[in-house]
């Protein structure tokens, strides 16, 4: 919930997000299976009873981080003045999160990988060195299902894509309740026809609405 456009925190100065799901996706290609796939798994959602709604990284413009380090202080990025602005609010409002990337040479797409660096501000750090760490994120039944895309036939082929996303939202101690891996689908829409691909991706939805808070 939020007042005057502002997240409500607790009195430990802790996001209160609502029972709602975000999906990200980063794919460049509109309408192609990322998207496709994202769909399935808000629809998922939305049956369950959850409010939904996808965003799609290539109709923002933002940029990578940048290291200067203000969002210690400021518990936000503002070192930059882009579209992850108007993505930000979007994460700290919602309990439940979907990242979706095809793969790219082995790993996320560099969307994905921009917006996730760009998460860092969430982080609290120590001033050891090197320096421990802990999320402003925690303690707050954050949730999330990942979804990888991949044209060739192996985990292999696919690289590191899962656990680019999976290891950050882990950190920022986002509980993983599902994963996806598609394979050997390229063509735009090809997913389409792929109907036990498009059921679990729905009921990866489903479920993630379910875990959330009630």
């Amino acid at each position: 919930m939020k007042e005057n456009n502002v997240p409500i925190q607790n009195e430990s100065g802790n996001y209160l997000p609502e029972r709602r799901i975000t999906g990200v996706g980063a794919s460049p290609r509109k309408s192609g299976n990322s998207d496709i796939l994202m769909k399935h798994i808000l629809g998922g959602a939305k049956g369950s009873g959850v409010a939904v709604e996808d965003v799609h990284l290539r109709d923002y413009q933002f940029q990578p981080c940048i290291g200067c380090e203000k969002c210690r202080k400021d518990k936000i990025c503002t070192g930059l003045n882009d579209g992850m602005h108007l993505l930000y609010p979007k994460i700290i409002d919602s309990q439940g999160l979907v990242l979706i990337s095809p793969t790219h040479n082995y790993n996320v797409t560099a969307w994905m990988k921009a917006f996730i660096d760009r998460l860092y501000c969430f982080y609290i750090f120590d001033n050891n060195c090197p320096r421990g760490w802990s999320s402003r994120l925690a303690g707050q039944g954050r949730k999330a299902v990942l979804v990888a895309v991949c044209e060739q036939e192996t985990k292999k082929d696919m690289g590191f894509t899962l656990e680019a996303m999976r290891l950050p939202l882990e950190a920022l101690e986002y509980e993983i309740t599902g994963e996806l891996t598609v394979f050997r689908v390229f063509g735009r829409g090809k997913v389409k026809d792929e109907e036990e691909v498009l059921a679990r991706a729905s009921n990866l939805g489903a479920a993630l609405a379910d875990s959330l808070r009630t």
